[in-house]
């Protein structure tokens, strides 16, 4: 397996913690991962990405050029980083708040009403988790039980009160995939 994924968003949508814990769940599965975040000095509201590289090989640099898996959150995000995508590859999309079809036809693309879901369990914050569970669904990237271990050993402290709606999160992610 090797997998490039680009997760962006808006600052603030999580798609840096989704890279992180993504990345955590592979390294705890023996995998070679690389997490290379970037974000613009507005930080929330501005754009956020991350390059994640998943591997059973080494990993020779974490700079991605054309990837496999492309998350969109929002539309500038789509814009930016659809052609970056190989022939074949799949683009998730947050079709809560993207209303536009993406240009190419040689990719899989899979929406996602994350902020839906997200506001129907009652905080926007937890989308970047309800995409990673349509993500691991569709892509077996990383074992649902992984991930989740993962969730509960970053959300420690004071955040443990966010386990329980960041589980039902990646359920629900998970159960918008057909």
């Amino acid at each position: 397996m090797h997998e490039e994924i680009i997760l962006a968003g808006f600052g603030g949508q999580g798609v840096l913690l989704l890279g992180k814990l993504l990345s955590e769940a592979a390294m705890e599965e023996g995998r070679n991962v690389s997490w290379l975040p970037s974000y613009g000095p507005e930080m929330r509201g501005g754009t956020a990405n991350a390059n994640v590289i998943i591997s059973d090989e080494q990993i020779g640099s974490p700079i991605i050029i054309e990837s496999t898996i492309v998350v969109a959150m929002n539309r500038p995000s789509l814009e930016k980083f659809e052609k970056t995508l190989v022939k074949d590859g799949i683009l998730f999309i947050n079709s809560s708040i993207i209303d536009v079809e993406p240009v190419r036809k040689d990719i899989q693309v899979i929406k996602v009403p994350a902020n839906e879901i997200a506001s129907n369990l009652g905080n926007l914050k937890i989308a970047n988790i309800v995409m990673a569970g349509a993500i691991i669904k569709k892509t077996q990237i990383v074992k649902l039980e992984t991930f989740i271990d993962v969730i509960k050993n970053n959300f420690t402290s004071k955040k443990t009160s966010l386990i329980d709606i960041n589980l039902k999160a990646l359920e629900e992610g998970a159960k918008s995939i057909s």
